[in-house]
């Protein structure tokens, strides 16, 4: 049976994809897999795809960077705080301080990338 997720796939548009993949790279320290797909240019989260829930940095033209609409939670790892020191040095920056979740829900802050899109980063640990 397959697995059933609200989300199966994101993508953050970028205005610069070299300059986007190093910051998530840095930000997150993994590295993205890059792909040529239909006129995309793609850099890809790791992620299992048989546990569902992929996505990946784009660029196209008609995809434009924003901090407005919809945000996008990423999992910030072990430590929420280890995910934001990492911000500094970059072109990024942290535009909501750590905010507790319920008992046992984790934390969470936002950030604007080096594009301006507003991203959500989440943890168990501040």
């Amino acid at each position: 049976m397959t697995q059933q997720h609200a989300i199966n796939w994101f993508e953050i548009p970028t205005a610069n994809f070299e300059r986007a993949v190093t910051f998530y790279e840095t930000l997150l320290a993994t590295a993205l897999r890059r792909e040529d797909c239909s006129g995309m240019t793609l850099a890809v989260f790791p992620y299992q795809p048989e546990q569902g829930i992929g996505g990946a940095l784009i660029a196209m033209p008609e995809y434009t960077p924003s901090s407005q609409g919809s945000i996008l939670y990423l999992n910030a790892g072990d430590s929420l705080s280890a995910t934001l020191a990492r911000i500094e040095g970059t072109e990024g920056k942290v535009t909501l301080a750590p905010v507790a979740l319920p008992e046992g829900m984790g934390f969470f802050a936002h950030i604007l990338d080096s594009e301006g899109n507003k991203i959500g980063l989440h943890a168990l640990q501040a």
